[in-house]
């Protein structure tokens, strides 16, 4: 969600500052603003404005320009509208102590009571004030902003990471964290805090990974991390794999199209050490975890939900364990039954999505084994869970999720031909058959996206359409599911994805003269091949205008038909998912709308 940076060192800090908001960018906002020290004991510059940075930066002159201490922050509204009033950071009643905030603060309301009681002002709709006249507060006492913010984040119920600077001590940048991410950046004389690494990469790749109530304090000379009782704690270090490029568009239109082309590499960095010289399938992830498994449970949410349940079938089927796939936001308000031999799979590209994060500790409360399946190292599901299975697919800008979607799936089947590995389900012969068939993977991805030009084409003749729907059996359908989820994103339309055999319960009434249909084709050799093209027959016969994504041994009769290579059909969902992915990118762009920031959309789920 929101985006934070702090910045404290021998350089301008707000040049560093609005550097690492642009790049934070991606997340979704609605306002944003910087507050800076600029001379000690001094009423701190503070500057924010609604709507895009650009608005703020046009605010900004020459008298913020020799600052060395700063936090920016870019605001998704929760509590009080988009204002220029509601935007962070806030401050204090004298003006030389600044907030910024990302979360949500629960008993906001009588904390506001109590210090408009001992005679604080506020100005805001929000949350996030109190905790400034609180901090303010409890500054006072001592002197120390570290021990302020401990003894204020006692005081808070909720998730929040909270970044703040006082002019009384304008090197020091403090932050602390429940429930939402902070990291620290380590860099040569400066150090940086931020929601996101991508904040401060281009300056350095050292990085810190903070742990739950943990509060930092950053100097240029150094990092103290303690606890919330001023205990002292040893923070893990850990380096950024990625560079600053990695994070810019390189020459593509926009992050999703680059993202969309980097697929291939990426499927290619999840698989590697995955198969051994002697051929055995390595997951050392796995190897501290009981394999005296009963019953999977994958939990996660929106596309890494799709992934889950594309997942189950490979699991299921290769592993003969069963698989369930709940949406996490939904798990943990009922009555779950789960033991020591339930392996529970949470998936999320950032690590930090809060509807996962909380299902991953109610199943842990509960007794299951944990693993992770996560792109964001030092994030806080990978940490808290038992074992994790990094998907190394690089930054992921867009709000949209793509890469990130193929290498979670990669990574189940990965698990999942490992434990029919440990747990002989498999031949060696079918391992073997299987393990070849993943590996070709980014080649045939590839060689799909080297063909895409006719179907980018072919898009932009629906961009007047109302309505898609997207038809799959068997794993096509919830790759059916994802297609449509894509749609809705980008292109702000009405899209369903459905079951092919559900068409006769309902959904078939939807079909109209002119209605674009996308349906998922499984291999010829398929059982329900044939089923599949009687669905087709049904909504052409009611005037849909069919688009198939099928391999070379399906012979269809219907206008559009999207090739994709022939592989495994467990396998077929990673391939037919990227025209998937083009279509509704195509589509959004068609029709005018924001692709990396869809109207609406964070990329990362900070809050529940």
């Amino acid at each position: 969600m929101c985006g934070i940076v702090g910045y404290t060192g021998p350089n301008p800090a707000l040049s560093r500052v609005i550097e690492g908001l642009r790049r934070l960018e991606y997340r979704g906002y609605d306002s944003a603003g910087v507050a800076l020290a600029t001379e000690k004991s001094a009423p701190l510059v503070v500057a924010k404005k609604a709507g895009k940075l650009n608005n703020l930066e046009s605010s900004l002159t020459s008298t913020y320009d020799n600052a060395t201490s700063g936090i920016g922050h870019t605001r998704w509204a929760t509590h009080g509208g988009p204002t220029d009033t509601n935007a962070h950071p806030h401050i204090s009643n004298d003006g030389k102590l600044a907030v910024i905030h990302n979360g949500i603060i629960e008993n906001y309301v009588e904390l506001k009571e109590d210090l408009e009681k001992r005679g604080h002002t506020f100005t805001s709709e929000t949350d996030t004030e109190s905790v400034a006249h609180l901090l303010s507060d409890e500054f006072r006492k001592n002197q120390d902003l570290a021990a302020a913010m401990r003894s204020v984040c006692k005081q808070l119920r909720g998730s929040f990471t909270l970044l703040a600077i006082h002019s009384d001590s304008p090197e020091h940048i403090v932050g602390a964290r429940r429930n939402s991410p902070l990291v620290v950046g380590v860099g040569d004389g400066e150090n940086f805090l931020a929601s996101d690494v991508s904040a401060f990469i281009s300056h350095t790749k050292k990085a810190l990974e903070l742990g739950q109530d943990q509060v930092v304090d950053v100097t240029p000379q150094g990092v103290s991390v303690t606890d919330l009782e001023g205990g002292a704690i040893t923070p893990k270090a850990y380096e950024i794999t990625w560079d600053a490029k990695a994070a810019e568009r390189g020459g593509f239109t926009h992050f999703m199209l680059k993202e969309i082309f980097e697929q291939p590499k990426a499927i290619s960095d999840t698989l590697l050490g995955r198969f051994g010289a002697d051929g055995k399938i390595e997951c050392k992830e796995i190897e501290n975890l009981s394999l005296d498994i009963d019953r999977i449970l994958i939990l996660a949410c929106g596309t890494a939900y799709h992934a889950g349940l594309i997942g189950k079938y490979a699991l299921e089927e290769w592993a003969k364990i069963p698989v369930d796939v709940e949406l996490a936001s939904e798990f943990r308000y009922r009555k779950p039954v789960l033991s020591k031999n339930t392996l529970v799979i949470t998936i999320s590209q950032s690590g930090e999505t809060m509807d996962t994060l909380m299902a991953l500790r109610h199943a842990k409360e509960l007794g299951a084994q944990t693993l992770s399946i996560c792109n964001t190292i030092g994030s806080t599901i990978p940490r808290e869970s038992d074992g994790v299975l990094y998907t190394h697919a690089g930054p992921e800008i867009a709000v949209a999720s793509t890469k990130a979607l193929l290498t979670q799936i990669v990574a189940l089947h990965v698990v999942g031909l490992y434990l029919a590995q440990e747990k002989k389900t498999l031949s060696a012969s079918d391992i073997v058959l299987i393990r070849e068939e993943v590996l070709a993977l980014p080649n045939k991805v590839e060689e799909i996206l080297e063909t895409v030009e006719p179907l980018r084409t072919m898009t932009r003749g629906f961009k007047d359409s109302t309505s898609v729907l997207f038809l799959g059996r068997h794993v096509g359908y919830p790759a059916a599911l994802e297609g449509a989820l894509k749609l809705k994103e980008l292109a702000y339309m009405h899209a369903e994805g459905f079951a092919g055999g559900e068409l006769k319960h309902g959904p078939i009434a939807l079909i109209e003269a002119g209605t674009p249909v996308i349906a998922i084709l499984p291999p010829a050799t398929s059982e329900i091949s044939e089923k599949m093209l009687s669905n087709i027959q049904e909504v052409k016969a009611r005037g849909a205008k069919v688009i198939a994504i099928a391999d070379s041994t399906t012979k269809l009769d219907v206008p559009h038909v999207i090739r994709i290579p022939q592989s495994l059909e467990l396998l077929q969902p990673l391939l037919s998912i990227v025209p998937l992915q083009v279509f509704a990118y195509e589509m959004a762009v068609a029709r005018g709308n924001d692709v990396d920031q869809p109207r609406n959309l964070a990329k990362s789920v900070t809050v529940e």
